[in-house]
């Protein structure tokens, strides 16, 4: 005689839902019942029905992430699946953290869905997930947006993470919003009591990181009048953010590494070994695989850090997220006291057409543009287009708009620099040493420009430039660069 096959219970007001849920998993060899209504869910439960439930959040007669945690005290072994269509980073979490097994943005993939139905059955018994509270106001203050797929994987990677420490690296290009991933880890986790704690490695000068990240104690270089406590200590019992983790300097990355596997650091000029209790959630813009080859990151140190990746996409990837996002920081502007905007479906259009090299950081930066300077109530296609082609003309290449060099950003500067190189080749010659050729073409002019500010003195360049003076000096040599004669 053949084992009685599992079944699957199905809750969701949305007749065709359940009658295509019902559907498929027949096919796949499951009994179903469904119902659209938690009352009736409930019911099964206590009467033992079902081996795997699949519930909507909301119901007309009540929520279903109210009743996971109901149905874990009765049956702790019963598996939840969660599905809704309020696709936001809250609801992923507190599904997640009510005990659901998974969670599941409408619309979905039945193939996905089939798949988290095997993985229930076959997941072993027990291991009951503790509910924990979310944050006092998480719903009004929501730190990410979007419907997007990219953005509902995020949402429920974040989710399965505020159970557990694990140390996180994000990587995306700059403006997509990587420090507010950091803080929705801390704030939906187990150490959101604690402090969020960022440094920005790209912003500190190198001779200083090791003294801002472990501190220092009195007289442990010229200036050291008082010890000081490093951001690991302030971080204590929370979160280290450290932002730009491309950036640091390679002394550095050996001390971050020793932490990251003894759990302990001294403080600069001390000898007393400190207890290092944060988590770590490092991001990067930049490839540090490609840095790793290069031997400017540590390979180890990578795969400490590495432990859960999260790819932030750029906004061009992402562009059905566009108007949710426009309309969020029109919103903001309108609490921070500007005028109330509305985009009709053109300036939609508009926006979603627009490349957005910078991302989320320029959406919001336009938006409140608009809404400063807009006369109109309702803001129509042409005056995005209008705005968004000034932006295209100070950054295109050639023609009347040149960029202003002062205004125009150096990232910006040198990739219009590479685009006309680039350009320049495109008669089937491929160009060679592209690498070398623009640092130098970028530190020629650096080191040129900051020697004439210290009029040709090499200690003071060098200390300007972060630089060892032994090493200006080579520099100057290898890049030719003519200097004043009889100055140091």
């Amino acid at each position: 005689m053949s084992a009685t096959p599992p079944t699957v219970l199905v809750a969701d007001d949305d007749r065709s839902i359940r009658t295509v849920l019902t559907q498929a998993l027949g096919r796949s060899g499951y009994q179903v019942r469904s119902t659209a209504t938690a009352s009736m869910l409930w019911r099964w439960v206590e009467e033992g029905e079902g081996d795997v439930v699949i519930t909507d959040v909301m119901m007309p007669d009540g929520n279903g992430l109210d009743l996971i945690p109901r149905i874990r005290g009765l049956r702790p072994d019963l598996r939840v699946i969660v599905m809704s269509a309020q696709s936001t980073l809250m609801t992923a979490v507190k599904a997640t953290q009510r005990g659901a097994f998974e969670y599941l943005p409408k619309p979905f993939d039945l193939t996905e869905l089939l798949s988290v139905v095997d993985r229930a059955l076959a997941a072993p018994a027990g291991g009951a997930v503790r509910a924990a509270a979310t944050p006092r106001d998480a719903e009004e203050k929501l730190p990410l947006i979007g419907r997007s797929a990219a953005m509902q994987e995020i949402y429920r990677t974040i989710a399965r993470l505020t159970t557990a420490d694990l140390t996180v690296m994000i990587n995306g290009e700059s403006g997509t919003g990587k420090e507010l991933v950091a803080r929705a880890l801390h704030d939906y986790g187990r150490r959101r009591a604690g402090p969020f704690v960022a440094i920005n490695m790209a912003a500190i000068p190198r001779e200083l990181i090791e003294s801002e990240l472990f501190g220092h104690e009195r007289g442990a270089f010229t200036g050291a009048t008082t010890r000081a406590p490093g951001r690991f200590e302030q971080a204590n019992g929370g979160t280290l953010f450290l932002d730009e983790i491309g950036d640091m300097p390679s002394e550095a990355q050996t001390r971050l590494l020793r932490v990251l596997q003894e759990g302990e650091f001294t403080s600069v000029g001390g000898r007393t070994a400190i207890r290092a209790n944060v988590r770590i959630v490092a991001a990067t813009h930049r490839d540090l695989r490609a840095a790793i080859r290069q031997g400017r990151f540590r390979e180890d140190l990578f795969y400490r850090l590495n432990v859960v990746p999260i790819r932030l996409p750029p906004l061009r990837e992402r562009t059905e997220d566009i108007a949710d996002l426009a309309r969020h920081f029109l919103q903001r502007a309108r609490d921070d006291g500007l005028p109330a905007k509305l985009l009709d479906q053109g300036a939609i259009a508009a926006l979603q057409s627009h490349r957005w090299p910078g991302n989320v950081r320029e959406l919001e930066n336009l938006m409140q543009r608009l809404a400063a300077l807009c006369p109109d109530e309702v803001v129509g296609g042409a005056a995005v287009r209008g705005e968004l082609r000034e932006i295209d003309d100070a950054s295109a290449s050639g023609g009347a708009g040149e960029p202003d060099p002062v205004q125009e950003p150096l990232a910006q500067a040198v990739e219009r620099h590479i685009r006309q190189f680039l350009a320049a080749h495109g008669d089937g010659v491929a160009p060679s040493n592209i690498y070398d050729r623009v640092l130098a073409e970028v530190e020629r002019p650096l080191i040129r420009m900051t020697l004439a500010a210290t009029r040709g003195n090499q200690i003071k360049a060098a200390a300007m430039l972060g630089l060892n003076r032994n090493t200006l000096r080579k520099k100057i040599r290898d890049l030719d660069i003519p200097v004043v004669r009889g100055v140091a």
